[in-house]
């Protein structure tokens, strides 16, 4: 009788993140968005589109008042980081974001810690944004039942002025 051959198994090298070379860098995107009630970080790919890690504040401490603390935003940011480093992602663009629409505007206080957790942990850092497309000077159209009110804005003419003392006509 013949022998019969068997195939060996081959070794296969599995690895995480893309391949680079020397002293090239691996970039991600770090969505950070600040409330007044949590922080969340939530790293991406470039595009958007793939989600690598996201860990907020509250996962971080256990009393609910903490979950928006800097010290809760620099423990997520930690993890973050070296989650990142697993993953092979050496460094980030940040978008930062606070709640914003007819909230308010001002990232919360774990922005900063946040960011700067980031940075001491070893990651680059690339480009600092807005994470959200508002304009900066609040111009917007006005809402529907708006629209026929006109304010006077030439409070300073010399027909509305008498002695002095500005009289707003409607």
């Amino acid at each position: 009788m013949s022998k019969r051959r068997t195939r060996e198994p081959k070794e296969e090298n599995v690895t995480l993140g893309p391949t680079v070379r020397e002293g090239e860098h691996v970039f991600g995107v770090a969505h950070i968005f600040a409330s007044f009630n949590d922080t969340f970080i939530h790293v991406t790919d470039l595009s958007g589109r793939e989600t690598l890690v996201r860990i907020t504040g509250g996962m971080k401490v256990k009393a609910d008042r903490d979950e928006s603390s800097p010290y809760a935003a620099m423990l997520a940011a930690q993890d973050v980081s070296q989650r990142c480093k697993e993953l092979g992602i050496t460094a980030l663009h940040i978008k930062l974001r606070a709640t914003g629409g007819n909230k308010t505007k001002t990232p919360g206080p774990g922005a900063q810690s946040a960011l700067r957790a980031l940075a001491r942990s070893g990651m680059k850092i690339g480009r600092i944004g807005k994470g959200c497309d508002t304009n900066s000077n609040r111009q917007h159209p006005q809402k529907g039942w708006q629209k026929g009110k006109k304010a006077v804005s030439c409070l300073s003419s010399e027909k509305f002025h008498f002695g002095g003392a500005a009289l707003i006509a409607w």
